[in-house]
């Protein structure tokens, strides 16, 4: 019975830590501790959206147009490509990117964090 419970943490642990990983930003983890990303310019390959409230959010596809990835300041996760009824719609299960007419709109949950946003020139 004990070997039984350790293999089920043993499963449960390394399901959360796979988990986390998705939108974990790798920069903490190097030696020389975080690395704030650049946000004054989009990183290559990707396409800037200006929001409102300032906020800013870079887009690069992945996959012939199969993924996202998104680039925040201090965070970056990739989004799968989901059904929508209406526009593009990405997720990951509890981030979503939706694209229509030209803007996105980025959400955590029911949390709306990036409205608004426009594809900008830089």
């Amino acid at each position: 019975m004990k070997r039984r419970i350790t293999r089920m943490t043993t499963v449960a642990g390394a399901t959360l830590l796979l988990a986390a990983c998705s939108s974990m930003n790798l920069d903490v983890l190097s030696f020389g501790g975080i690395k704030e990303q650049n946000t004054s310019r989009p990183p290559a390959g990707a396409t800037a959206y200006q929001c409102d409230a300032n906020k800013r959010l870079f887009v690069r596809y992945l996959d012939n147009g199969a993924a996202t990835w998104v680039i925040l300041p201090g965070r970056e996760f990739r989004l799968n490509k989901t059904t929508s009824a209406a526009g593009t719609r990405y997720s990951n299960g509890s981030d979503t990117l939706e694209l229509k007419d030209g803007g996105a709109t980025l959400s955590d949950g029911a949390t709306v964090t990036h409205a608004d946003c426009k594809a900008s020139s830089s």
